[in-house]
């Protein structure tokens, strides 16, 4: 098959554009810096707190509008086995926002945090803090991969250009602008890949929908109107049975709650110049998710509705050859004209790079002042950190670039991304800044349980087979895989949240009754386990990681100096 040579043209120019603007605002962090009271390594990390309402507004929607949310969703929309009450994004992120708006936010941006783990590394230590990073690094690159990965499916499809070719090259671009600029070049350029995210996908909605191929999309939505207008299409609106709600119920909650747990939300929220601006920056965020989810659902719709062999795609169908994975792809190459297929691998290829460099970031940033900084090398200067900071997103990049080659289902990607983390890091989030009592041995302990009880629950993506067989489970006649039905993930999670607060008041009464000398007190439970109420964020900066100065949790030696409060919440 020849090569689509203008398509790889218009993309290349794409390419180029969003290279300028992140050397642009690779200047502008320059500048910042010299106005920025903190360090150059914040303004790398935070843009020194001082982003733009807007720009943080299309900076968050850009990141979770990726190529796993817009493929997943018209996966979803699409398969037969699912429809659109089986895509769960649009709605699981829309309480991502809402509910990091209302319980998340403020805390985290009044109380001056740099990172989504320093509260960890203040209450509990570097060692606990170290454990907890790594399921949030691993789905980060978990993440990139899948980003990745959808991108590579569709330039294959319709530029007839090698996946290999297209996922390097938008790795190569996205790691590029990001080692520039750091957050600055990031938000700057989410803003100019959403506005082309958006008119791009809207402009292949009304081509799918005419094609004359597929069959009007209110006629196959429910079953009864499908079966009044005799259409032998299965309905795109999917059925939801009660045997099956748990399940449901678990992936919706996976990926909402799992949600807060990526460093990359906070991110955006520590950025902004005031709490108000943080909460004000989720809530409006909320709204643009859903609205760029409709063009997916539309092209999910009308594929599952076309006869393929009235097109060139011809007979079997994208599912029953396992491309479900790649139908919105499909549906543009096979159902619009070439230019307008183009233009839509253009948004595709925007919300990739909108999505992988905010991700790159937020875990070089996690490794570079929670490990590297904070647990290294203490005496480590700001250029030291921009170095480790570059080199850790170069690192992470490549590491997600080499996953995105396994050939997998962009959706089931997309779900363990989420799964690696909701389980251990979402409950741990809660209790640290919700639970002033949770110390080192309650989270030690719902680390542990929630670790454990994942992996016995088995991961079919893994090839692990369950040990732990939930109510409701159900095995394949053929290929012989179980699958868990009862919310079990969501069991999990809601264990580990108890088991925190439950244990650490246990530990911290059987010290103070003396049940325990007071010498075996390696976590520092009669500290109280948290920082002292009424505390704000720059005295709890300044009191360094560690509770207490025996905490063999903290492996880093002894703790910076105190310094005085320079102010109060920014």
């Amino acid at each position: 098959m020849a090569l689509n040579v203008g398509g790889i043209v218009a993309v290349v120019v794409f390419y180029v554009l969003i290279l300028a603007i992140g050397v642009w605002a690779s200047k502008k962090s320059k500048k910042e810096e010299k106005k920025c009271a903190g360090s150059k390594c914040e303004v790398t990390m935070i843009g020194g707190r001082n982003i733009h309402l807007l720009v943080g507004i299309f900076t968050m929607t850009a990141t979770w509008v990726g190529g796993g949310y817009i493929m997943g969703t018209a996966e979803a929309v699409y398969s037969p086995s699912q429809g659109l009450l089986w895509a769960t994004g649009p709605l699981a992120y829309l309480l991502t926002f809402f509910l990091g708006g209302l319980f998340f936010a403020k805390p985290m941006r009044a109380q001056r945090y740099v990172t989504m783990m320093d509260p960890f590394q203040r209450r509990y230590g570097n060692a606990f803090t170290t454990a907890l990073l790594v399921p949030a690094l691993l789905g980060d690159v978990l993440w990139v991969a899948c980003i990745l990965a959808a991108l590579g499916g569709t330039m294959s499809l319709i530029l007839e250009l090698s996946s290999y070719y297209s996922i390097v090259l938008s790795a190569a671009v996205a790691i590029t602008y990001t080692l520039l600029g750091g957050l600055y070049s990031v938000a700057y350029t989410d803003v100019i890949q959403l506005f082309f995210i958006f008119l791009s996908l809207w402009l292949c909605v009304p081509f799918i929908l005419l094609n004359p191929t597929s069959s009007d999309v209110t006629h196959t939505a429910q079953p009864m109107t499908a079966w009044l207008n005799q259409s032998q299409q299965v309905p795109w609106m999917g059925e939801l049975k009660l045997e099956d709600a748990g399940k449901w119920l678990d992936e919706l909650l996976l990926l909402a709650l799992g949600g807060l747990s990526y460093q990359a939300l906070y991110q955006r929220i520590l950025s902004a110049a005031s709490p108000l601006q943080a909460q004000v920056t989720c809530f409006l965020a909320a709204g643009l998710v859903l609205v760029l989810a409709v063009p997916s659902i539309i092209i999910g719709a009308v594929a599952s509705t076309t006869d393929w062999n009235q097109t060139a795609y011809g007979l079997p169908s994208p599912f029953d050859r396992g491309e479900a994975g790649n139908v919105l792809p499909i549906a543009l190459h096979y159902l619009t004209p070439s230019w307008v297929s183009v233009v839509g691998i253009g948004g595709l290829a925007a919300a990739v790079m909108s999505s992988m460099d905010s991700v790159l970031l937020s875990s070089a940033s996690m490794f570079a002042r929670n490990i590297y900084k904070n647990l290294l090398r203490v005496e480590a200067s700001d250029r030291e950190c921009l170095w480790v900071i570059r080199v850790s997103v170069l690192l992470v990049g490549l590491a997600g670039m080499g996953l995105a080659f396994m050939e997998s289902s962009v959706l089931a990607l997309w779900l363990v991304s989420g799964d690696l983390i909701y389980v251990t890091i979402f409950p741990q989030l809660i209790c640290v800044l919700h639970c002033p009592r949770a110390n080192g041995y309650g989270a030690l302990t719902g680390l542990v349980l929630s670790t454990a009880l994942r992996g016995l629950s088995g991961e079919p993506l893994l090839h692990l087979p369950p040990v732990l067989l939930f109510p409701g489970w159900r095995r394949d006649p053929l290929s012989g895989a179980v699958s868990q039905y009862f919310p079990f993930r969501t069991a999990i999670m809601l264990l580990a949240m108890l088991s925190i607060p439950t244990v650490s008041l246990l530990a911290q009464g059987a010290f103070r009754l003396r049940l325990l000398p007071a010498s075996w007190d390696l976590m520092g439970a009669l500290q109280g386990g948290g920082a002292e109420e009424g505390e704000d964020g720059e005295e709890r900066e300044a009191r360094a990681v560690p509770p207490a100065k025996e905490n063999l949790l903290a492996l880093s030696g002894p703790p910076p100096p105190r310094r005085s409060t320079l102010s109060s919440q920014m």
